[in-house]
């Protein structure tokens, strides 16, 4: 009793134990009621790293994401203007600095997403707070990947500007234009690469002198004359002309300060800041919920884990050169399009059966090619820099060609060998024939040729054609070589057995008689000619020939192939016929009635 109630005992503390570990290993929701760093420097703060604490974060979430990032120089008061958008105080929120360095380092994320209702589809928004440019002991390098990264993750870019829009301000816009170049002219109705970015000009500024801030933003991106040339100046023009190409997927705020002390922001309550801040405060919230989308790429909305993939396909292309490159994010993108159209050139190949004929195999590669290429025209990304992944969308294709081209080569070689050895059997049969038959030699031969040129295709076929031509040759000079010999031999071996059925099995007179003549002239001939070759070009010989070819092979009848059986069926017959057949005769005789004259007993007289 005392045992059982242990073991009760024992198996209650077991569970209890088991719920208190579950209950550990779940996670708690407010755990993710924070800040998390998804992309970190590296330790030269060259390159770009991902930090796997963050991207937990993301991964739990199953609901469509849209992001918003806040880009701009550093201390621009980024991730205030954050934690304003997410109504966070600033020691619950984003860090806020208010020292000389730099407080963000890479680019951080809100665990906690904000969930909105965007056509009907739940959408969970998450909040990126990004590293300062400019800011020191940084490469400008590292801040062209921060920025890149973030054009490329968010929905939403909100470019936070105090005070005014400078020419290095436009200049960090290059690799934004350069991606609407690539991906935003797209045809509508087609999969995209992703959503392009709402690119938002956030004017931090309490006077516009009269302007709306669009008109602010439109004087900005007005072309510089450059008169002397400068390479600088041409090159942010020529990004100012680009930015035209962005159209209606930008848009321009102007947000009042906060406060005179903006040391002190985190202190103050909505109260105590301007009233005009946060009219505008609340009216940007609005703007940015009616302009957030939820990310799409390769036309289909991404969850956590989808999320976090995509982040490392992008990261892992920026941190690929010296430079980020918009070419690089093109092959990112075009890679599964390469792969899409590689999947149906391989499926038209292979639903050609090998071996073909060459002509057959080059027809079909250049009709899957055809079909692979107009597949990646319609669905690639990117104008300028898609010429590299239909460059290698071509190398692919070659690779697999070549090797079903040496499939084909070994299939071919395989199924020839196959029939030239079939053949090469059939004709070493052919020359052991029980009855030598030219026919059937014949025959044969012509069966054989026709098989193999009917069934060996492709590139192997020229080869074996030439062995085969040969095989083919060298067996029928053999055969025409032994044909007469052996034929000879069967006919005077034909004869003497006759000669012995005629005279002492059947007692035909005729046979025997005809047998020893065919005997006597066989044997006669050649001694009197000196050879057996001789004979083979006399009349008379080619007339035994023919008689010989229709006894032994027709089409309806193969002597060669019977052979033992109609000899065991004669022999048996022969003895039923001299066994029995005799037999009965002899009793026939006894039964015959006998002439007698008179009942008398004397004998008949002649």
């Amino acid at each position: 009793m005392g045992t059982k109630r242990w073991g009760h005992v024992t198996l209650g503390v077991a569970l209890l134990l088991s719920l208190l570990v579950l209950g550990s290993a779940l996670p708690d929701p407010e755990d993710f009621d924070r800040a998390f760093p998804i992309v970190e420097p590296d330790s030269g703060h060259t390159k770009l790293r991902l930090s796997r604490e963050g991207l937990e974060a993301i991964r739990r979430i199953n609901t469509p994401i849209a992001a918003i990032s806040v880009i701009g120089p550093y201390r621009s008061g980024k991730s205030f203007l954050l934690n304003q958008l997410l109504n966070l105080s600033c020691d619950k929120g984003f860090g806020v600095g208010h020292m000389r360095d730099t407080k963000t380092k890479g680019i951080w994320v809100w665990g906690t997403p904000v969930e909105l209702t965007i056509d009907d589809t739940k959408v969970s928004v998450l909040y990126l707070d990004t590293e300062g440019f400019e800011s020191v002991g940084k490469s400008n390098v590292y801040d062209d990947r921060i920025f890149a990264l973030a054009t490329v993750l968010s929905s939403v870019l909100i470019y936070n500007l105090p005070e005014t829009i400078r020419e290095a301000d436009i200049s960090r816009l290059s690799f934004a234009v350069e991606l609407a170049e690539e991906f935003y002219g797209r045809v509508k109705g087609q999969d995209v690469a992703f959503e392009p970015a709402k690119l938002l000009w956030l004017i931090q500024r309490d006077f516009l002198q009269g302007k709306s801030v669009q008109q602010m933003v439109n004087e900005a991106l007005k072309r510089v004359p450059n008169n002397n040339g400068d390479k600088y100046i041409d090159q942010v023009n020529q990004i100012r002309d680009s930015l035209a190409v962005m159209g209606d997927n930008s848009t321009a705020f102007s947000l009042p300060q906060p406060h005179l002390q903006r040391t002190k922001l985190c202190e103050l309550k909505d109260s105590e800041l301007d009233q005009s801040y946060v009219a505008k405060r609340d009216q940007l919230k609005e703007l940015v919920s009616s302009i957030t989308r939820p990310k799409i790429v390769q036309g289909k909305l991404l969850n956590g884990q989808e999320f976090v993939s995509f982040l490392e396909q992008i990261l892992e292309a920026l941190n690929k050169g010296e430079i980020p490159s918009t070419g690089s994010l093109v092959e990112v993108f075009n890679k599964v399009i390469v792969e899409r159209c590689l999947k149906v050139y391989s499926g038209k190949m292979e639903r050609l059966g090998l071996p073909v004929n060459l002509d057959k195999l080059q027809e079909s590669h250049e009709d899957a090619k055809d079909k692979a290429r107009e597949l990646f025209e319609k669905q690639h990304f990117g104008r300028h820099h898609a010429t590299q992944s239909g460059l290698k969308l071509d190398d692919e294709i070659q690779k697999i060609y070549r090797n079903i081209q040496l499939a084909n080569e070994y299939q071919s070689s395989k199924l020839c060998e196959a029939r030239y050895s079939d053949c090469e059997d059939k004709m070493d049969h052919l020359q052991v024939l029980r009855l030598p038959s030219m026919a059937k030699f014949n025959a044969g031969f012509l069966q054989c040729n026709q098989s193999f040129e009917k069934e060996c295709v492709g590139p192997a076929k020229a080869s074996y054609e030439q062995r085969m031509s040969k095989m083919l040759g060298r067996s029928k000079a053999l055969f025409i070589k032994e044909y007469n010999n052996r034929l000879f031999n069967w006919l005077v071996t034909f004869a003497l057995v006759m000669v012995v059925v005629g005279r002492f099995v059947v007692k035909f007179l005729l046979l025997e008689v005809g047998a020893w003549i065919m005997f006597i002239f066989l044997e006669t001939y050649t001694r009197m000619f000196w050879s057996a070759e001789s004979l083979y070009y006399n009349p008379a010989w080619h007339l035994i020939v023919s008689v010989w070819e229709t006894i032994v092979y027709s089409p309806l009848l193969d002597l060669d192939r019977w052979a033992i059986q109609i000899c065991i069926f004669i022999a048996a017959f022969i003895i039923y016929w001299r066994c029995y057949g005799s037999r009965r005769k002899r009793s026939g005789r006894s039964l015959l009635p006998l002439y007698t004259r008179g009942g008398s007993n004397r004998p008949r007289s002649d």
